[in-house]
């Protein structure tokens, strides 16, 4: 674990530089542990891919102190934690929910029927929730589904949209811009904001689609 100052009332551990399974179940623990201690001085605890950014108030507290007391509780943290919740996703595949199908299809060499089997034969760990609230950021994705992002962003994905980018998949909580390569669609409410913990899905949680 590599301790940084970030700002001025900013620490950055990072974990690796590249995104694994092996990275992000050490960034999951440390972030976990790091609010069940509850440490003084504390603002926000911020997980990320391969990196945890700690924002603290710097009258209370000073990066030496912090991570004076990270150094001493990094055994500590990297303690094991209860397994991640598993949700499975209903997703209706292609036709008028995958508007991207038939590029996929042709930019893998995949048939439709294959590339729902990629999709759905693996179970996703979510590495990030970000850009949008609720948005879960979902691999590793088979590399025969890998397929570029838009060349131009779509102005409104429609809420429940299932997308793929790179060697990552996502659902879009609602309705927004966004340039992942739709392949489906589902019912399910990944965000509420007027019910704690209004996210669907944390951190760490597992995810499988299963097609409908």
């Amino acid at each position: 674990m590599e301790i940084l100052s970030y700002g001025e009332e900013g620490l950055r551990l990072v974990f690796g530089k590249e995104v694994s399974l092996a990275v992000h179940e050490r960034v999951r623990k440390v972030y976990l542990s790091l609010k069940a201690l509850s440490l003084p001085g504390i603002i926000d605890i911020i997980p990320s891919f391969t990196t945890c950014l700690v924002v603290f108030d710097g009258t209370r507290t000073t990066f030496g102190t912090l991570a004076g007391l990270l150094r001493e509780r990094e055994e500590e943290m990297a303690a094991g934690w209860k397994a991640p919740a598993l949700h499975e996703v209903p997703v209706s595949y292609g036709r008028e929910y995958g508007p991207d199908m038939d590029f996929v299809c042709a930019y893998s060499g995949l048939t439709e029927e294959e590339v729902v089997e990629c999709h759905t034969s693996v179970v996703y760990t979510v590495f990030a929730v970000g850009f949008l609230p609720g948005f879960p950021y979902l691999g590793p994705l088979d590399k025969k589904l890998f397929v570029p992002r838009l060349d131009a962003p779509r102005v409104k994905v429609p809420e429940g949209s299932v997308g793929i980018a790179q060697l990552q998949t996502g659902v879009y909580p609602f309705e927004s811009p966004g340039g992942w390569r739709i392949i489906g669609k589902t019912r399910l409410k990944l965000f509420d904001a007027g019910k704690p913990p209004y996210s669907l899905f944390v951190m760490g949680d597992q995810v499988r689609f299963v097609s409908v």
